[in-house]
């Protein structure tokens, strides 16, 4: 995805989980209930009940994304996640999307670094029928050479309009390739054309035989359902398929802290330059990952932030200056994509960021600042947990990557453990020249 646009879309997503968040979620600190177990062939689920509303969200998050690649056949996880909605030996190809939208309901998807993830929205009374959809996209789908011959051309088209037609569109690939030189994180989710091309159909089935296997995936349930009768289903639908019975393969390449800057220049169809960085950054669940990704706030969120009041409003060096903490399973990067305003050179542009960056590794930051932060982060931690579509794709997520789904209910105290000091600490320690990528976007 492109980063800006995408970071757009999450503001929106977390907008729109603000204005449908129940009124219960407002409290601070609201326990969410849950239920899971795991069914003999290793498929493990999440049940929340709300019969608020006589909604039900199934959703399917399978461990695998674009880490778990060939590095010769990049594209794979993304390329599934298109893949598995052709159909399968029960159902016509084309017509999964047509069953949902005519039962009154909404299905997407997506791809990232570390998973694909698969959401159904369904009126409750249809629930079974959203079972039944995935149970076939897990056992038999449809992979012939119509299939990914139709889907070649979709993701191919995708890439163009994505990252090689929009200006910026590649700078998140070209700083991940220099960012990582032995992690399979060094390529993106949409991987190569080139790569989708070669492959055969006896790749794409292995592929699919490999990670679509029961013992891979963590089903969650969250809405109006009744518990017993829909583990009665699930059983029905899901526990006959077969475990895959082989070793997922999971990347095991580290990635060793870079001693010095990488510098570039990429010359793109722009008419403004374009600064963009890359800083490498812990994964998940550490200390230090929740202070920096407090800082990503702090220079990001929203009119107010110092990138915001500073660079754009007060100095008028950009019209755009975007600071985006990419989460990964494994190492992550806090990713600054800055465009220059009319007359602004690009060093201009650079000499503005590292001031901001200096100052919160030279002084702590204030205390009223440090209080407005941590009510940020709060807000948009539980608005973001306050509808029946967060509360899918945040179960799973504390279950499959950091081992306890029950971190819904207590990871906002994380964060409220961040200091000020620690603030400090991890920008010092990581926001350094050394540790970076700087990419220099220019016209041609």
């Amino acid at each position: 995805m492109n980063i800006i646009a995408d970071k757009m879309k999450w503001k929106l997503f977390v907008l729109t989980c603000f204005l449908w968040a129940p009124a219960a979620f407002w409290a601070q600190d609201v326990q969410i209930a849950f239920e899971e177990y795991d069914l003999p062939n290793g498929m493990h689920v999440i049940f929340h009940e709300d019969h608020s509303a006589p909604i039900t969200v199934i959703s399917m998050l399978y461990h695998v994304g674009s880490k778990n690649e060939d590095p010769e056949r990049t594209g794979f996880a993304h390329f599934f996640e298109h893949l598995m909605f052709e159909g399968s030996e029960h159902i016509a190809r084309g017509q999964f999307d047509k069953i949902v939208n005519g039962s009154g309901g909404y299905s997407n998807a997506f791809t990232t670094k570390d998973q694909t993830y698969y959401f159904n929205l369904f009126p409750s009374n249809h629930l079974e029928l959203g079972l039944w959809l995935e149970s076939e996209r897990l056992l038999h789908a449809k992979i012939d050479e119509k299939g990914v011959a139709t889907q070649r051309e979709v993701v191919k088209e995708e890439r163009r309009m994505r990252y090689e037609s929009r200006p910026y569109g590649t700078a998140i690939e070209e700083l991940s390739k220099r960012a990582f030189t032995q992690h399979p994180y060094r390529w993106e989710p949409i991987g190569s054309a080139q790569y989708i091309d070669q492959a055969s159909l006896e790749e794409f089935m292995k592929f699919y035989k490999t990670f679509y296997v029961p013992e891979n995936v963590t089903m969650t349930i969250v809405g109006d359902f009744e518990p017993a009768k829909t583990k009665k289903l699930i059983a029905q639908y899901f526990g006959d398929i077969p475990r895959g019975g082989k070793t997922i393969p999971r990347p095991s390449a580290d990635e060793p802290f870079r001693s010095r800057e990488v510098r570039d220049t990429v010359l793109d169809n722009i008419q403004l330059p374009g600064v963009f960085m890359s800083y490498r950054c812990p994964g998940i669940g550490t200390k230090d990952y929740y202070a920096l990704e407090m800082i990503s706030n702090l220079l990001d969120g929203g009119e107010s932030s110092r990138f915001s009041a500073e660079i754009i409003n007060k100095q008028q060096k950009a019209i755009q200056a975007s600071c985006f903490f990419r989460s990964n399973e494994g190492p992550s990067q806090m990713l600054i994509f800055t465009i220059a305003s009319n007359g602004t050179k690009a060093y201009e542009l650079e000499v503005a960021v590292n001031e901001e960056l200096e100052k919160i590794r030279e002084n702590l930051i204030s205390e009223r600042e440090y209080q407005k932060l941590l009510n940020q982060i709060e807000n948009d931690f539980i608005s973001s947990k306050g509808s029946l579509e967060g509360l899918a794709q945040s179960l799973p997520y504390y279950k499959v990557f950091m081992g306890n789904t029950n971190l819904i209910n207590t990871e906002l105290s994380n964060y409220r453990a961040v200091s000020r000091e620690d603030l400090q600490a991890v920008a010092k320690k990581y926001l350094t020249r050394e540790n970076r990528v700087v990419l220099y976007y220019l016209p041609k």
